[in-house]
């Protein structure tokens, strides 16, 4: 039940009431008839919750993933997430996100295909970028550079791969997942680790003048 229901505003009961019209929608889909059982649910009236939700599907995922945000940025602070190496703080994160939706498979399916209709997918891919964002804020990136784009583009991607593993997964534990993860996350790291190299100021890079030189004055 959602305490003092009836002293929130729409904003902060259509966050309230997200997880549970998650919870519906296994079953509903992303209907009226899930928010409905939602209110039921937590003691909401009816047409209030509708009203919260007023929009239709889209609306509902939006709060739902803005309500896994606003945990996780709960759950694992910045100053929690320092003690962990920055490959640590991602995988973290990211399996977080997995275990909060674990049991939500057949909701998270049904968003991801709704997300997916042209109408949608402009939203959807801000969605992933903006929970990737955060990600990377709370793992304490600062970049404010290209990296600060490239990061978060390639994250989300990560994000979203994983996702489409997570929903079909029946592995126990669901440790093909966290495999999948894990080598997505190599991935990114190998690429970073290279493109740091590629990018250091004291880095040898190619002259033409001194190749030309050697051509003509080749070393004895």
């Amino acid at each position: 039940m959602i305490e003092n229901a009836d002293d929130l505003t729409l904003d902060e009961l259509r966050l309230a009431l997200a997880p549970t019209v998650a919870d519906s929608a296994i079953f509903d889909g992303w209907s009226d008839a899930a928010v409905k059982m939602a209110a039921e649910i937590e003691g909401v009236d009816p047409d209030v919750a509708r009203l919260a939700f007023k929009g239709g599907p889209m609306v509902m995922i939006r709060a739902w993933i803005a309500a896994v945000d606003a945990k996780m940025a709960l759950d694992w602070t910045t100053e929690k997430l320092a003690a962990l190496k920055i490959r640590e703080r991602i995988r973290t994160l990211v399996q977080y996100r997995l275990d909060a939706v674990a049991g939500q498979e057949e909701a998270v399916r049904r968003a991801i295909a709704i997300m997916a209709m042209p109408q949608n997918a402009a939203e959807g891919i801000r969605l992933g970028w903006r929970s990737a964002d955060l990600m990377w804020r709370l793992a304490g990136d600062t970049a404010t550079d290209y990296n600060h784009y490239t990061k978060r583009t390639i994250l989300a991607g990560i994000y979203a791969a994983t996702l489409t593993v997570f929903i079909d997964d029946e592995s126990e534990g669901k440790v093909d997942t966290r495999a999948f993860l894990e080598r997505r996350i190599d991935g990114v790291m190998r690429f970073e680790k290279a493109k740091a190299q590629f990018l250091r100021p004291d880095r040898d890079s190619f002259s033409v003048t001194r190749f030309l030189g050697r051509l003509r004055y080749p070393a004895s």
